[in-house]
């Protein structure tokens, strides 16, 4: 089967399972059942973007430009798919004698005008890129405003979509990794951040969502402005603009010093008010949860907010405002575990931003194991290692360092987990969690590479931690390992001799074993493996009825 049409399969597929999921008999259905379904769910949601979205690869060194302000007006004709916009971007030059600027932009639109501070000026617009020529010396700071109208092109799954619902139209975007520049101009990569001023233009009867605050909501005629603000730096992927009939409710979250009170602030379709108060009610706890793991909410000043959108593949952590795709919506709760990985993704991914594509597991990677995280915090120790093992699998395509095609794979998002929970194991509890504190303080509303991250680990645990992320970020695979062991009487004592091979490259790994006596006494052991071929005894009291390596499940591992 072809990419084009194995993905509208799994798409098809997600339709049928959402009909069955979200039907009034789903709240009968059995608990194998309902994991079974998820399952499928999220084979489909993991392999959403797999080899259909080319990203760019530029670095931030490979551009000429930093972006500072991001002042966008969009006027809205959903009925004839019509985008009427104007971007005002202010910009410094990273070299002084450069003689012209590049912006992304998909040169499908007609350009109405184009001034640099505020004179007319020629370009050249083609190959979805926007290059300005620049006459003579620049100011520090300079202002490009462009004007254009007509209907965004696809990028990716969605880019800028005019959708719609029950006859009623949704408007939405869905930009990552690089499709900001699909509906305006901007400098695309995830490292240039800048602040961002937004204004949606819409029928009266429509409220629009962006990022950050609602400054003000202005009527011109029988159409109605919204302003939105951040006033926190946001790449352009994260983005957005939601403009439907929505219904709104919020709940309220207390700062960890309990100065600050923000809205948790939803809007929904009507039809879904009421399953989304259910679904959405442990946002609250969920953010308390986060804030007192890594770091208090990163955008305590503006909001948090969930918007429905009509994307069906799954859902996007849009700065402080996540959209979720309606058949999620089922007031249910089957899908708790994607909202605790989008509001995680506001601590990695928004505030701390990845420094290019390559980095995505410090995105995914983290917000998955964020899963596992809150659903210990709720249910104990055996929950991490149940939600780990849902992620488990023998073969992950790729290595984490170059992900290539295999952008937004199980490999980031559940290797990319898997990584966190055996550094865990491999430095413990209290220094894992001061890494990560450490590495979010450090590069809150910025960007970070992985060697950035492998740094903060080193300092923290005072240690040299090359080999652990050499063994599981650069390379494919994981541990193999054979064993056999046998036990023997000796003076009295049982001495229980045990070899291990490892079948493949070589692992460094600290190894738990359980000597498990009867089903109610164990004794447990750990020790150090960094040999192919290893031999340890032990000696206890009384005879091991079962000899486990890795009992609890710590280890990316195929144990025979």
């Amino acid at each position: 089967m072809d990419r084009f049409l194995r993905n509208i399969f799994f798409t098809l597929l997600l339709t049928i399972i959402a009909f069955f999921s979200f039907s009034p008999g789903s709240l009968t259905k059995s608990p194998e059942e309902i994991n079974r379904i998820k399952k499928i769910y999220y084979q489909n949601h993991l392999l959403r973007y797999k080899n259909i979205f080319r990203y760019d690869e530029r670095s931030e060194g490979d551009t000429l430009v930093d972006i500072l302000t991001y002042d966008l007006y969009f006027d809205l004709h959903p009925e004839e798919k019509l985008l009427k916009g104007i971007a005002k971007i202010k910009f410094t030059l990273k070299n002084k004698n450069t003689n012209y600027i590049d912006l992304n932009f998909y040169d499908n639109f007609d350009l109405t005008g184009l001034l640099l501070n505020g004179k007319n000026i020629d370009y050249d617009y083609d190959e979805n890129l926007l290059s300005i020529p620049l006459n003579g010396t620049l100011p520090d700071t300079s202002i490009v405003e462009v004007r254009y109208e007509g209907t965004p092109g696809r990028g990716g799954f969605v880019g800028f979509a005019f959708g719609t619902i029950n006859d009623n139209s949704l408007v939405y975007t869905l930009s990552e990794p690089d499709y900001a520049s699909t509906w305006f101009p901007c400098n695309d990569i995830p490292v240039d951040k800048a602040l961002l001023d937004i204004r949606i233009e819409n029928d009266s009867s429509k409220i629009s969502v962006s990022n950050g605050i609602l400054m003000d909501v202005k009527n011109k005629g029988d159409r109605k402005v919204y302003h939105w603000k951040t006033l926190y730096p946001i790449s352009t992927y994260l983005i957005t603009l939601y403009s439907s009939d929505y219904v709104s409710f919020s709940d309220d979250y207390i700062s960890l010093d309990e100065q600050d009170t923000m809205k948790i602030e939803y809007y929904v379709l009507p039809d879904k008010l009421d399953n989304a108060r259910i679904d959405f009610a442990e946002n609250p706890k969920i953010m308390k949860f986060f804030a007192e793991t890594f770091g208090e909410y990163p955008f305590i000043n503006e909001k948090y907010g969930v918007a429905e959108f009509l994307w069906q593949l799954g859902a996007m952590e849009h700065q402080t405002i996540t959209g979720v795709a309606s058949n999620l919506i089922g007031g249910n709760n089957f899908f708790l575990d994607v909202y605790i990985h989008e509001l995680a993704h506001h601590w990695w991914g928004d505030a701390v931003g990845p420094k290019s594509w390559n980095d995505i597991w410090l995105n995914e990677g983290f917000s998955s194991y964020c899963e596992a995280l809150y659903f210990e915090s709720v249910s104990g120790r055996s929950a991490l290692f149940s939600t780990m093992q849902s992620k488990y699998q023998e073969n992950f395509n790729g290595i984490l360092s170059n992900p290539e095609s295999n952008l937004f794979s199980s490999t980031v998002y559940n290797k990319g987990a898997w990584v966190l929970h055996m550094l865990r194991w491999e430095v413990g509890d209290s220094l894992f969690f001061s890494s990560l504190r450490a590495y979010y303080e450090k590069f809150k509303y910025s960007n970070a590479a992985t060697g950035d991250f492998i740094t903060v680990c080193d300092s923290v645990t005072g240690g040299n931690l090359d080999d652990f992320f050499e063994q599981w970020i650069d390379r494919k695979g994981q541990i193999e390992l054979e064993y056999d062991y046998r036990t023997y009487n000796k003076d009295n004592k049982y001495i229980t001799e045990i070899k291990l091979i490892q079948l493949n490259d070589l692992y460094k790994f600290p190894l738990e074993i359980q000597f498990k006596y009867d089903e109610e006494n164990s004794d447990y052991f750990r020790i150090y493996v960094d040999a192919q071929k290893q031999e340890i005894s032990f000696q206890t009291i009384t005879e091991p009825k079962q000899v486990i390596l890795d009992p609890k499940g710590w280890l990316l591992m195929n144990i025979r």
